[in-house]
């Protein structure tokens, strides 16, 4: 089991038990660590804001206030990344810290195999400067989740429109556009499609083969960009 993992199985034992209290030595050899580890992983909660505290005595041992905590809840690996974009609006106001804990906190209490997703599919959005790019057509903005090969119809910058058959891989966010970064049939290679110059879009029932995207695949040659994430 590796440390993620170990720390999401803490809380859901210590929540399973609620009020009662585990020992440092019974969860470590429920875990298969030592004593150590086990304090190690507690602390770490507790700093990321879980409400774990300590009980002393014979009988006492590590509690979660199960009042002030999240069991698994059932956000889509979809709603967890367009809540971590929503909350980009508060960059630079009283409530960014805020904003990213409470964010920690309900990945956190997503299931597992949901928060490893929403994981993946953030680390496919990639953004430049701190305002929202605006809005693009359902079919495009489900792309990336719904995993389907898309055909679409695409306009150079003077106008002429080709049919493409592409494979979507992630998404350039920028102050003026969305850019969808995919795989294209046509090229044979990847290529970055501004959205507002896809004139017609259909989904298919073919499933891509997977794809990797590296920032270098993102052929964009100025400007920072950066990378959404899900713990701020």
């Amino acid at each position: 089991m590796n440390r993620t993992d170990r720390l999401y199985a803490l809380v859901e034992e210590l929540r399973a038990v609620a009020p009662r209290p585990r020992s440092a030595r019974w969860l470590a050899g429920r875990f298969e660590v030592s004593v150590r580890t086990v304090e190690r992983d507690i602390s770490a909660l507790q700093q990321s804001g879980t409400p774990i505290y300590a009980e002393a005595g014979r009988t006492g041992g590590y509690c979660l206030d199960k009042a002030r905590t999240l069991p698994p809840v059932n956000l889509t690996p979809g709603e967890a990344v367009a809540m971590a974009l929503a909350l980009r609006q508060l960059e630079g106001t009283p409530f960014r810290a805020t904003a990213h804990t409470a964010l920690r906190k309900l990945v956190a209490a997503m299931q597992q195999d949901d928060a490893a997703a929403a994981r993946d599919l953030a680390a496919r959005v990639h953004l430049f400067g701190e305002d929202a790019p605006p809005s693009m057509p359902r079919e495009l903005a489900d792309a990336l989740v719904a995993r389907r090969v898309l055909r679409i119809g695409y306009g150079d910058r003077e106008g002429a429109v080709t049919q493409r058959e592409i494979e979507p891989l992630g998404y350039v966010g920028k102050p003026e556009h969305w850019y969808l970064v995919a795989w294209c049939r046509l090229r044979e290679e990847i290529r970055v499609f501004r959205t507002d110059r896809i004139t017609s879009v259909s989904v298919t029932a073919e499933v891509p083969p997977p794809r990797s995207l590296r920032r270098e695949d993102l052929d964009i040659p100025y400007g920072v960009v950066e990378q959404l994430s899900l713990t701020g």
